[in-house]
């Protein structure tokens, strides 16, 4: 099997191909490596490497922007699954440049798709989207807790049944994106499966302030043991909920799913770690401040604009439909992560 992974040197990407590896597939990567991260990845890639795998590993640094270049590596390569993982992930990356933010996440998407209509229409396609497709959910009811948030009525979280509210230059260019992917199973017959992610985290996550807040956190709460006295700022009250979902689950997810693509096919799902792996950021603060012995210092700013109070994944229809529910706890996924985030800082 050829597997086909655009932003595969982002921090998902980048794990999806070590698994391809681990399994001896075909595997070749596309990333245009502007990412904060992704060179250090691609070296990573590059370094699991053996002689038994020369040749099963390619490499295209390309933009998806550029549908020529989409259409010939497509024509060139026929791969038989596809993970698009290429996009503009940050919402206040969106709100600056919400031009970037379309040509990326919309015209990427859309190139992708035509290219594999006309020349790999029997590939299954599954794609990254979020949950900021459902808007900012304002509409239903709250309440507040002492350290969180709790949505009314979802005990088990938010399932696809609730209606798509595009907000933000983000969620707009996701949304389309989303929508794209299932009217070309719809119109087209391609097997595009769609994947409406809330948090994810893990090992090869590259943090920045705007976008992978477990691993920004980590790293300011690693900071404060090193004897770091500087404070960071959170946007909101703290009291906003995700649930949250490490790597090695999400991998799991992506392969289940392809692996029963007669039935998921056209369809689009909720992913998440569940109501059971949910987590405030003053929860993360005190598993943090608990776990390494510290304070935190945090100012708080106004709530950025179409912010979620709690988004959880009812995960539900995924497990009947693929059988897939993530194995690793918040908690056992918090300490590779404080782990991984530690060995980084030590080799930087």
């Amino acid at each position: 099997m050829k597997v086909f992974i655009t932003g595969g040197c982002g921090f998902v990407g980048a794990n999806l191909a070590s698994e391809v590896f681990r399994r001896k597939e075909e595997c070749v990567v596309v990333d245009n490596l502007s990412r904060f991260g992704a060179a250090e990845n691609l070296k990573w890639l590059q370094s699991l490497q053996s002689p038994a795998s020369q040749g099963k590993f390619k490499f295209h640094h390309l933009d998806t922007r550029n549908f020529s270049d989409v259409d010939l590596i497509i024509q060139k390569e026929k791969p038989d699954l596809i993970f698009h993982l290429a996009g503009q992930v940050a919402m206040t990356t969106s709100i600056a440049n919400p031009r970037l933010d379309f040509e990326t996440n919309v015209m990427g998407t859309h190139n992708l798709l035509e290219a594999v209509r006309k020349h790999a229409p029997q590939a299954t396609v599954i794609y990254s989207s979020t949950n900021k497709v459902y808007g900012d959910l304002e509409d239903y009811e709250y309440e507040e807790k002492p350290l969180r948030y709790e949505a009314k009525g979802f005990s088990k979280g938010f399932d696809e049944s609730v209606g798509l509210d595009f907000r933000s230059p983000y969620g707009c260019s996701k949304g389309a994106a989303d929508q794209y992917m299932l009217d070309y199973a719809r119109i087209f017959g391609l097997k595009t499966v769609v994947f409406r992610h809330s948090s994810i985290f893990g090992g090869r996550q590259f943090s920045t302030f705007d976008q992978g807040w477990i691993g920004w956190f980590v790293t300011k709460a690693l900071e404060a043991k090193d004897g770091g006295v500087g404070s960071f700022t959170i946007s909101g009250s703290g009291k906003q909920v995700r649930d949250v979902l490490f790597s090695s689950d999400l991998i799991d997810c992506y392969f289940s799913a392809a692996e029963a693509i007669d039935k998921t096919k056209g369809q689009a799902f909720n992913i998440g770690g569940g109501m059971q792996n949910s987590l405030s950021l003053l929860e993360l603060f005190a598993f943090l401040e608990s776990k390494l012995g510290v304070k935190l210092n945090y100012d708080k700013l106004p709530w950025r604009q179409s912010d979620q109070k709690v988004f959880v994944a009812d995960i539900g229809k995924a497990e009947r439909l693929f059988k897939w529910s993530p194995k690793v706890s918040k908690e056992a996924g918090l300490e590779k992560m404080i782990a991984w985030v530690a060995e980084q800082r030590c080799s930087s």
